[in-house]
């Protein structure tokens, strides 16, 4: 059977082919360490599970509105109002399954065929497939490394055309764990608002900043800014709810109608007992959240250090987020490879280490290494790198 088009387009995500490897091994019986992962490797907090234990007890296992539970969207204006001092009606928020499905639903919305959206690289790997989905074209600013992976409003507005429909802004970064300042986001929102193109904020790893950083929402800088920005967010990454799918997205009350009509024909609705316990997440206590930043900072600052100390790799160090991406690149060459996806696949063949290549986030020399496991098993991870590259270079 002739498959449609819009699939034929998509490639192929370098995230999934490298675990899928990483498990073919593990089950043929090798020691395996994989760094691929993009989930905390914590479980959900306590009382937010007994929330969804409650919920089905108490007979919330029906269909819910399409845009998410009322309680919900209320708990999210809360949040938005202690966390960015935005305020949001319902009708500007729905809740979706997963931020993954909030920015697929937006992109299926406002993009016609052929409109353009400015992605910067890196990029994580499912904005420029949901755009094509969409019918959309992707238009890829590099973020240099020199400018901690950041885009310029210079670069921004020489990407701007009169197809222009959105900027994707993804702050801190997946996969760089970069954040942009506040400077730096007023100087890229005036170029928006000058052509009068939508952000899209991906605010998921908002919780998750380190170094004494801080993240700020390009939508809290001005009413006009806010009026013209997306936020896509969700409690996968701040409350280790990766597998219960709860996303959200919040702005324009038109978008948001146009959303939630869409939904109505695709998932009709976020899982019920999944949105009661995002309701116990953003109304219960919030240490949980604060105990994982900090476990991962420390294994941040751990790891960091550990690894620019083996030969071949550099890296700018991450503000947010759980991964590193540093450039691979001179190792590679250095133990005879002429591109960093085949030392990738050399590292997990020989050293049984799992990292992900960074071709597929638009940045070919470098690669994407979780911290989101255990401090025992990133050692052994770096001494089993450190490892490989010396005795290669003594080949």
């Amino acid at each position: 059977m002739k498959l449609a088009k819009r699939v034929a387009a998509l490639t192929p995500s370098s995230t999934l082919a490298i675990t899928a490897k990483a498990k073919e091994l593990k089950e043929a019986g090798h020691d395996v360490i994989g760094l691929g992962a993009g989930e905390p490797d914590f479980n959900t907090p306590e009382h937010i599970m007994e929330a969804a234990v409650k919920a089905m007890h108490d007979g919330h296992t029906k269909y819910t509105p399409s845009g998410g539970l009322a309680t919900l969207k209320q708990e999210i204006i809360k949040k938005f109002q202690r966390d960015q001092q935005l305020d949001y009606k319902p009708s500007e928020i729905i809740v979706c399954v997963g931020a993954k499905h909030a920015l697929y639903t937006l992109f299926q919305v406002i993009l016609d065929e052929g409109d353009e959206v400015i992605i910067p690289t890196p990029y994580w790997v499912s904005y420029p497939e949901q755009v094509k989905l969409a019918g959309g074209v992707p238009v890829y600013v590099e973020g240099l490394e020199e400018n901690e992976f950041k885009i310029t409003p210079q670069q921004l507005e020489q990407a701007m055309t009169d197809r222009t429909k959105a900027v994707i802004i993804n702050s801190p970064s997946n996969p760089t764990g970069v954040i942009y300042t506040k400077e730096e986001l007023q100087a890229l929102g005036e170029v928006c608002l000058a052509h009068d193109v939508l952000i899209v904020s991906d605010e998921i790893y908002e919780k998750l900043i380190y170094g004494g950083h801080e993240h700020i929402s390009i939508a809290q800088l001005s009413p006009e800014l806010k009026k013209q920005t997306i936020i896509i967010n969700g409690v996968s990454k701040s409350h280790s709810m990766t597998g219960w799918r709860i996303g959200y997205a919040a702005g324009d009350a038109d978008v948001i109608r146009a959303m939630t009509d869409l939904a109505s024909h695709s998932t009709s609705n976020p899982t019920s007992i999944a949105q009661y316990a995002a309701i116990a997440a953003y109304s219960g206590p919030q240490e949980p959240v604060e105990q994982m930043r900090q476990a991962f900072e420390e294994r941040l600052n751990i790891i960091y250090h550990r690894l620019i100390q083996i030969p071949g790799f550099s890296c700018v160090k991450p503000q947010g987020a759980f991964y590193l991406f540093p450039n691979a690149k001179e190792a590679a060459t250095m133990i005879g490879y002429e591109s960093v996806d085949a030392f990738v696949e050399a590292l997990l063949e020989e050293a049984k280490v799992a990292l992900v290549p960074g071709s597929g986030f638009g940045a070919p020399n470098n690669v994407r290494l979780s911290y989101a496991t255990s401090l025992d098993l990133l050692h052994e991870a770096l001494d089993r790198i450190d490892t490989f590259m010396k005795e290669n270079m003594r080949g």
